[in-house]
């Protein structure tokens, strides 16, 4: 499965909106599975939205013929937008679907590792992290996905922020030390979003 992850400056909020919920269009389109996305909770203005497709194949046909007619609605209501594609390497917690209606609230984590410590990164991804979050109270799902230059997308969704605080101040720092966070990542930036359910296709 493939990830694709748009962060942008909206300018005009209303017309932003409006144009999100064109992409209602991307149903139908061969090989894609969902979207939503939402509000970004600690810069204000800026907008995440995550679409999911079955194969790069899928998502490249649909950049060459649908695209921009669906993307012509939001011309101008944004700014800065930067777009990044993940391949999914696996799941946190089981058997993840792009869903959005079950969470109120989704976290984001990229991280871009040291070549060296790539696989020690993935494999504590799964034996650390991945254990921890999947044993939260009102986590939903997520997911691990690798981009190339090394790096990393960390996907979870939860059912409230007040869930996903829990989870943060108990546990962030004793995990980060067990996995080696520090001598794993190079660059780690992050961010929490509440969803709009509009958003949803």
């Amino acid at each position: 499965m493939l990830v694709k992850w748009t962060r942008c400056t909206v300018v005009d909020r209303r017309g932003f909106e409006r144009g999100q919920r064109k992409w209602a269009g991307l149903l139908g389109e061969p090989g894609f599975r969902g979207q939503g996305g939402g509000w970004s909770r600690t810069r204000q203005g800026v907008a995440h939205v995550f679409a999911f497709w079955e194969s790069r194949a899928f998502y490249d046909s649909f950049m060459a013929r649908s695209h921009d007619r669906l993307a012509a609605s939001q011309s101008g209501t944004f700014r800065d937008a930067q777009v990044r594609l993940f391949d999914h390497r696996f799941d946190v917690k089981t058997g993840f679907e792009p869903r959005f209606t079950d969470a109120d609230l989704l976290r984001v984590a990229l991280c871009r590792v040291h070549e060296e410590r790539a696989e020690h990164f993935t494999l504590m991804q799964e034996k650390v992290w991945n254990p921890a979050m999947a044993g939260s109270p009102g986590m939903v799902r997520g997911l691990f996905g690798e981009a190339p230059g090394n790096e990393f997308l960390v996907l979870s969704m939860w059912q409230s922020s007040a869930e996903h605080g829990k989870y943060r101040t108990e546990r962030i720092e004793r995990l980060a030390l067990r996995a080696q966070l520090e001598a794993d990542v190079a660059a780690l930036t992050g961010d929490i979003v509440d969803l709009e359910p509009a958003w949803t296709v």
